[in-house]
């Protein structure tokens, strides 16, 4: 098809159909229709071809259709597809006693699912369950899910307020403030829910210590401490799971996005012993799903998990994580009048600016250079960088140029409009 014919079609579809909305933003912003992607590399319908940074929002840690996922997705294809759900399946223990062996100690059991929302609300009930208590701490600019359970501890009141009301007693507290969340945390409390890396807050980077106090505070009132790694998790930060940084071990760990190596959906809760008898003992059907835990997607959360470690792509992440910053910063300090701040961990990059709506700008900009980022989603001000963990240096070098490219063209239609 004619690629402008194409794009009408669904541009037209999306308008009647899906979200005329969403169709407008992103077409604002220069998005075209994605038709290929490969590794690092995502082909729009007229052609272009674009270095992948926003990375599916962490999805796509692997990139695009590692040829390893691929192969053992197909391989399954041949033999089960679906759970029948009355049997047990192999690839859910094996992808089970993998996860308990790599995560943090204490975490040893799994529960599957679809996505990161869905994790988190398996957490949220695991941890009612296990305490008999109601309350949660989260923290403002926090990102949780969608889901009514997820909303509530979300901490951004735009995307709470439609839905209200929401689950009751739930306290909001500053991001990386120990002080403030000890004191929120309390003998009513069931869990406090925090990311190590806040993503869509704008890659918000907690003082070292931060978790430690928050493990302290939840030991001390019998709460629960729920890391959710949805986003940071799986060498995305430089570390295998963020929460290493602080060398703690939470109760629960909700994980997803990269988890299905860029291929299947899946998500995961992992938790503790004490959690699973408190849930599960007394019903060992207290919580499923029809699809969460099928073997497509655990085989593909297997062969993720092989090339990320066989790969040694935490390590990776963090290396060029690393030198992507500092380039950045050095760009930064060039257009220190539109950049406030570059910070981040691994190759999980927020750049924020000064001015609100200047992250759309430079999107655009970008995307005429041929990157793709998006602005945080609770911090619009914040263009994140998240690409595969497979990037090479030479791509990490043109994105460096592209910026600095983008920024000095932002700079100058500014200078038109004053």
């Amino acid at each position: 098809m004619d690629p402008d014919k194409l794009f009408e079609d669904v541009f037209e579809k999306y308008c009647a159909h899906f979200n005329p909305g969403l169709a407008r933003l992103v077409t604002f912003a220069g998005f075209g229709i994605e038709m290929e992607a490969e590794g690092c590399i995502i082909t729009d319908h007229e052609g272009r071809r674009f270095i992948d940074c926003l990375g599916g929002y962490g999805t796509f840690a692997l990139g695009h259709r590692h040829p390893k996922v691929v192969e053992a997705v197909k391989r399954q294809l041949d033999s089960l597809a679906l759970s029948g759900k009355a049997f047990l399946t192999k690839q859910v223990a094996d992808l089970a006693a993998k996860l308990a062996e790599i995560t943090p100690e204490g975490l040893e059991y799994c529960f599957f699912c679809n996505s990161g929302t869905e994790a988190v609300e398996a957490a949220l009930k695991f941890a009612k369950a296990t305490t008999g208590r109601s309350r949660f701490v989260s923290t403002e600019g926090s990102y949780h899910g969608k889901t009514i359970g997820a909303l509530s501890v979300t901490g951004r009141e735009k995307y709470r307020k439609p839905f209200e009301p929401l689950l009751p007693g739930v306290a909001f507290v500053p991001y990386g403030d120990a002080a403030a969340a000890v004191a929120a945390i309390d003998d009513k409390t069931a869990a406090m829910i925090v990311e190590p890396v806040q993503g869509e807050g704008g890659i918000i980077v907690p003082p070292d210590g931060y978790l430690r106090e928050l493990r302290k505070a939840c030991d001390a009132h019998g709460a629960l401490l729920i890391a959710d790694e949805v986003q940071s998790g799986l060498g995305r930060s430089g570390y295998l799971f963020a929460c290493e940084h602080d060398g703690i071990s939470p109760d629960l760990m909700p994980l997803a996005k990269s988890l299905g190596g860029g291929v299947m959906p899946l998500g995961v809760v992992i938790g503790t012993q004490a959690v699973w008898d408190a849930v599960f003992g007394p019903n060992p059907l207290a919580h499923t799903s029809t699809f969460g835990g099928n073997a497509l997607a655990c085989a593909a959360g297997l062969a993720a998990l092989e090339v990320l470690l066989s790969e040694n792509l935490t390590e990776r992440s963090r290396v060029l994580g690393a030198k992507m910053k500092a380039a950045f910063e050095e760009v930064a300090r060039r257009h220190a009048d539109l950049v406030l701040e570059v910070r981040g961990r691994g190759l999980m990059i927020g750049v924020e600016f000064r001015m609100d709506e200047v992250g759309e700008i430079v999107v655009a900009q970008l995307m005429k250079h041929g990157v793709c980022v998006a602005y945080a989603l609770n911090n619009p001000r914040v263009l994140r960088f998240e690409p595969p963990l497979i990037i090479g240096e030479d791509l990490v070098a043109q994105v460096v140029e592209a910026l600095d490219s983008a920024l000095s063209e932002t700079e100058s239609l500014l200078a038109e409009l004053v």
